[in-house]
């Protein structure tokens, strides 16, 4: 039987998760302006992208192998499929900074595919995502006491 230890990720700061989230939904709505200008700003997008999917695809091909309706065999091959694609997701973000859209893709369309139902639009997904995403960082890295002004953001509306 495959070992199925889940070691928990180091919390992402809440800089961090914001800017992959409006990469990613920038991405999504192929604002290249936007995305170009979030890549641009942040150098380490690609393995923020990974950190992004690994935090997405884990817990959810988990959840899933843990579903009565799911067979064990097929259960547990889930469940090691999305580590494959996140592990091959990190190497592909460890060839340099112009593989963050390729991976975006990859984010929006697995999201696309395995968490929106026929009625749901993908930014949405990506915004409930990224609000999850975002809180937790929170969580993990509160505001310091003396409370600095966080920086003006180009937010993509779609």
């Amino acid at each position: 039987m495959p070992d199925t230890t889940i070691t928990p990720l180091a919390p992402m700061t809440p800089d961090a998760a914001i800017s992959a989230f409006h990469y990613l939904r920038a991405v999504q709505a192929d604002d290249t302006v936007a995305a170009t200008e979030f890549a641009a700003a942040e150098p380490r997008m690609p393995a923020l992208l990974v950190d992004v999917a690994e935090r997405i695809v884990v817990p959810i091909t988990a959840l899933l192998r843990t579903d009565v309706a799911v067979p064990c065999d097929d259960a547990f091959a889930l469940e090691a499929l999305g580590r494959v694609f996140t592990t091959t997701l990190r190497n592909w973000a460890q060839t340099g900074p112009d593989t963050a859209q390729g991976i975006a893709h990859a984010i929006i369309d697995f999201a696309a595919q395995i968490l929106t139902d026929d009625h749901e639009d993908i930014a949405d997904i990506l915004r409930q995502l990224e609000a999850v995403g975002v809180d937790q960082a929170l969580d993990a890295h509160p505001a310091p006491a003396s409370g600095h002004p966080v920086p003006p953001v180009r937010i993509t509306v779609v």
